[in-house]
């Protein structure tokens, strides 16, 4: 089986009429000797055979020892980067007592994550280097050295304290991703205070859903900011949220430079209403904090320049809450702590995705997903990063390639979703920009389609080192995706990241090879949560990821152990599709998908059906006139799109029908809901199977509700006996 990539006819003079064929595991990019023997993992594995007298000589060997020895493992992690803390012992044991949940790293030691992350401010050669680059829609970049980072940050922790802020307060936020969200995360963490951000797309409802939870002390939030061209107000928002929130003392206004009253000027203060707020400025290289007096007059006078210090904590201490979806309820806090986010960092971005001073890191996250968090984890490696909350397709879809090429970044983070987009748009990034500099590409939030892989190849950047990672909000990290010393091939993800524990099981706990399975860790990971918020007992983490198999990490998706030593997501086990007993992954389709140019996005799901029957709806959202009368799918396409699913996957993944809708919902990190629509058809109330404050698209469920009530109509008509 092979995989197309191709460029649509038409194309304008960006684009390139290409089309070239890769075979389903074809190497599709592998390290030369000179490459691995450069990376910080062949570092590593020189300094466990000095020190440690381990012999490690291939990625397989050090992933083998640090799943035989996680204990030991994550102690020469922590020695290797020279962590800062105390308390850490000579034991060589990171890990005092295994099992999940409950396990217990390091119980005596205390540190800081903020202290760790800037410790390069302290470095001579590395303290006047960019740490943070800020880039906007119009292109204008802002840059932060180190030691201008660590000015901003203690301004802020010492803003903090002043307002009241103590160790285990929670400091919220509803930012986008600016400069601003990265300081105040890490002048939370440097006081020990518990940080949580929201983006401000989110509705009044579903940022509430998320904060009352938490009762914080403090809000920082801005009035308005720049999405595709357009400030987006959000001042009324922000004042319901804060006035909803009593446990708030203190809130902080976040200027953005575009906020403006009627007169159309400036009007920062204007927001500011309560005695105890604050305001920060239009944003200069160095951020100055400005205090409020009760009358409300921004004081001329910036805070004085503050030292930094951190106070340290215990290994277990929480360092951020993310969020569950929250698709089908109100969304769960996640807790991750200091000592475990630190070492997961310095491992995930530090060895497996080799990235160090030097380096530059770029993903348009929104400060709702998790992976917004990933840019405070590759500082941490010393490497500087983008922040950009613009749109990533402002002004045409390809623009992160415009970004990437203008500020030479060298890892490019994003969702699977956009790269397919780009590859549906029939643009040629790699023909537009200069993309040399760009060394890797992390794709996640889902599988990525074959055909997505082949187009990267060849019509953004040949030699890129593009992986395929799958982790989640759980971990704050990733369980499989890449490493720099394995080749890559088509349509596989290189393997376990390392010290992941990670097998295919079947349904009664055995492990299974070239067959789907249950994705399972059998090993504790420091950056599993330390508990969810509000869960007293512990039962709704242990209902979470233990329930199926007690002891042992269920993580909801399903895999594909391969002989390669690789492994294939097929997506969600809880939107897995199940016809006459056989198992298939959504993502599968997906990917089939990829090669029907008029289809724009899908979602499907499988619905259990009273008779013993099962309905399998394909759902696609079209190009604009490919419909035909009524908004439905052309008999020509329609066969087409099966032909296309049969050939790629199997008979059993053809749907049952294929119906034009107008939107696929998503959430805000850009997944699709197909548990809520499955839920929808099977009859579950509206108001309960869907959150609405959840999705990015809200309007779009309106259609799914709708046609889930025809269905269940059409079912009802249909059972009752006849007359006759």
């Amino acid at each position: 089986m092979n995989v197309t990539a191709t460029t649509p006819s038409g194309a304008t003079p960006h684009q390139l009429p290409l089309e070239t064929t890769i075979d389903l595991g074809e190497i599709t990019w592998e390290p030369s000797e000179e490459f691995k023997h450069n990376t910080t993992l062949w570092d590593f594995m020189q300094w466990t055979l000095e020190h440690r007298g381990i012999e490690l000589k291939t990625y397989r060997d050090v992933l083998k020892w640090s799943v035989d020895d996680t204990s030991g493992f994550w102690d020469a992690v922590r020695r290797y980067f020279d962590v800062l803390g105390e308390g850490f012992g000579d034991t060589e044991r990171a890990l005092t007592r295994e099992m999940m949940p409950g396990a217990e790293w390091y119980p005596n030691a205390t540190l800081n994550f903020t202290e760790n992350v800037l410790k390069y401010a302290n470095s001579p050669e590395q303290r006047d280097e960019v740490a943070l680059l800020n880039v906007t829609e119009d292109g204008t970049q802002t840059g932060f050295t180190w030691a201008q980072l660590e000015n901003n940050v203690a301004q802020l922790a010492q803003l903090l304290k002043d307002s009241g802020v103590e160790p285990g307060d929670r400091v919220a936020a509803y930012l986008p991703n600016i400069p601003e969200a990265l300081i105040g995360l890490l002048a939370a963490a440097s006081i020990g205070a518990v940080w949580t951000i929201n983006s401000p797309d989110l509705s009044v409802q579903a940022t509430l859903d998320r904060l009352q939870q938490l009762e914080p002390k403090v809000l920082l939030g801005v009035k308005s900011y720049q999405f595709n061209g357009k400030t987006i107000d959000r001042s009324a928002q922000l004042v319901e949220i804060a006035d909803q929130l009593p446990s708030v003392t203190t809130r902080i206004l976040v200027p953005t430079g575009i906020d403006a009253d009627s007169s159309g000027e400036p009007s920062d203060a204007a927001a500011a209403s309560n005695p105890n707020d604050a305001v920060v400025p239009s944003r200069p290289s160095v951020l100055s904090y400005r205090a409020l007096p009760s009358g409300g007059v921004v004081l001329e006078e910036p805070l004085p320049a503050t030292e930094p210090s951190y106070h340290r904590v215990p290994f277990a201490h929480p360092l951020w809450v993310l969020f569950s979806s929250g698709t089908t309820g109100k969304p769960k806090g996640i807790v991750h702590g200091h000592g475990g986010m630190l070492l997961e960092a310095l491992k995930g971005p530090g060895l497996n995705h080799d990235m160090r001073r030097g380096d530059l890191y770029y993903v348009a996250a929104n400060t709702s997903w998790m992976v917004w968090n990933t840019l405070v984890n590759n500082l941490i490696t010393g490497a500087s990063v983008v922040t950009y909350a613009g749109s990533p397709m402002a002004g045409r879809v390809d623009h992160q390639f415009k970004i990437i090429a203008e500020t030479g970044a060298t890892m490019f983070a994003t969702g699977a979703a956009y790269l397919s987009l780009v590859e549906k748009s029939g643009l040629v990034p790699g023909a537009e920009y200069d993309l040399s500099k760009m060394r890797s590409i992390l794709s996640t939030g889902s599988p990525l389609p074959d055909s997505t892989w082949a187009w990267v190849h060849t019509h953004v950047r040949p030699d890129v080192h593009l992986g395929s990672d799958s982790g989640g909000t759980d971990i704050c990290s990733g369980f499989l995706g890449s490493n720099p010393l394995e080749p890559v091939r088509l349509g596989e993800l290189q393997g376990p990241q390392l010290a992941v524990a990670v097998e295919a099981w079947d349904d009664s706990g055995r492990r299974v090879f070239n067959d789907v399975g249950d994705m399972t860790i059998t090993r504790p990971m420091p950056s599993m949560p330390v508990f969810f918020w509000g869960d007293a007992d512990g039962q709704k983490y242990r209902d979470a990821y233990f329930e199926k198999f007690p002891g042992v990490w269920t993580h909801g998706d399903w895999i594909s152990e391969l002989p390669s030593g690789g492994f294939i997501v097929h997506g969600r086990s809880d939107a897995t599709l199940n016809r006459q007993g056989v198992r298939l992954g959504s993502a599968d389709i997906y990917s089939a998908m990829q090669h029907i140019p008029e289809v724009t996005d899908s979602l499907v799901i499988g619905v259990e059906e009273a008779d013993g029957g099962y309905y399998m709806p394909l759902f696609v959202v079209l190009r604009d006139g490919q419909t035909t009368e009524n908004g439905q799918v052309s008999a020509e396409l329609a066969e087409r799109i099966k032909t296309t699913i049969r050939s790629r996957t199997s008979a059993r993944h053809v749907p049952d029908e294929i119906i034009a809708v107008p939107g696929v919902p998503t959430t805000h990190a850009g997944k699709r809901t197909e548990v809520p629509v499955k839920k929808l058809f099977a009859g579950h109330d509206p108001e309960r199977a869907v959150n609405r404050g959840s999705l990015q698209n809200p309007e779009t469920i309106d259609w799914f509700v709708a046609r889930a009530n025809a269905y269940r109509d059409k079912k009802i008509s249909s059972a009752k006996p006849s007359d006759a």
